[in-house]
């Protein structure tokens, strides 16, 4: 099912969409937003995850609710340091910066897990990352403030989370593992933040509710590309998800293309290709 992970990438690509739009608006600062999402995720999750409701025992073991607790950890600094970056800065801005979330994902997956040390798709992977990365840089990116340092650190702790959730997985159903974590998560920052619910207009509940559930089943089909593809393969499947971004972009929204990105496209593409082809 090599499809799941590409329409994964597409998944992630609508729930960026949507996040952008919705951070843009005034009467939503990034600690309202985090709750709300995480509440709006939980809430999706709850009227279907006692179908898919599976833990083993060996989940219950010491050193894996230890794993466990640093997901939820590195997940809770993560979001709140992106969230916190994205409410400042310009999207512009912003993603060049999050894009190095990928490449760090590569890098902790091959020093931490043997299986992951294919050095074709390795290669192939960080063709495919540094390609999009220089394709957004510009001279402004290198000057850094606190908000784009939040970017960075926060693209580190997401990778750090999703190698160390890859050591647990196997003990949970994606579903399970998924509203355990964002459930935690949502414990901690409503804990710390207390957010203000007049806020939220009937408009965007709707709008949480529907970033809520894509971020559900984009989660879920990432888990289940890490357990049968690995780490680092899905990860450059899931590098489709800036290329539909941008085709996005130009075929709906009419918004002109730079000759980088194309080229970026191109290779993004041409990486996906072959490691498809060579993985199988």
């Amino acid at each position: 099912m090599i499809q799941l992970p590409i329409i994964g990438a597409v998944l992630e690509a609508s729930g960026m969409m949507f996040e952008k739009k919705m951070l843009k608006r005034k009467n939503l600062d990034y600690k309202n937003y985090t709750v709300f999402e995480f509440l709006s995720i939980v809430a999706v999750m709850v009227t279907f995850v006692w179908f898919f409701w599976r833990i083993d025992s060996a989940a219950y073991l010491a050193k894996n609710l230890l794993i466990f607790g640093a997901v939820v950890l590195s997940s809770v600094l993560a979001n709140l340091l992106v969230f916190y970056s994205l409410k400042r800065e310009k999207i512009s801005e912003f993603e060049p910066v999050w894009l190095m979330q990928p490449l760090f994902t590569i890098i902790l997956a091959f020093i931490f897990y043997s299986s992951e040390r294919n050095w074709t798709i390795v290669i192939l992977a960080l063709i495919a990352s540094v390609s999009l990365i220089a394709s957004h840089v510009k001279k402004s990116h290198f000057v850094y403030d606190k908000y784009m340092l939040a970017v960075l650190a926060g693209g580190f702790f997401f990778a750090v989370e999703l190698v160390l959730s890859n050591s647990i997985l196997s003990y949970y159903s994606g579903f399970t593992f998924y509203f355990l974590r964002c459930f935690f998560i949502l414990a901690v920052t409503f804990m710390i933040y207390r957010p203000t619910f007049r806020v939220l207009s009937r408009r965007n509940i709707w709008m949480f509710l529907a970033v809520g559930f894509i971020w559900v089943f984009y989660r879920v089909i990432m888990y289940y590309g890490y357990e049968n593809y690995g780490i680092v393969f899905t990860t450059i499947l899931f590098l489709l998800s800036p290329v539909f971004i941008f085709l996005s972009a130009m075929i709906f929204f009419k918004e002109r293309s730079s000759w980088r990105n194309i080229v970026s496209s191109a290779v993004i593409v041409a990486c996906v290709a072959a490691a498809i082809f060579l993985g199988e």
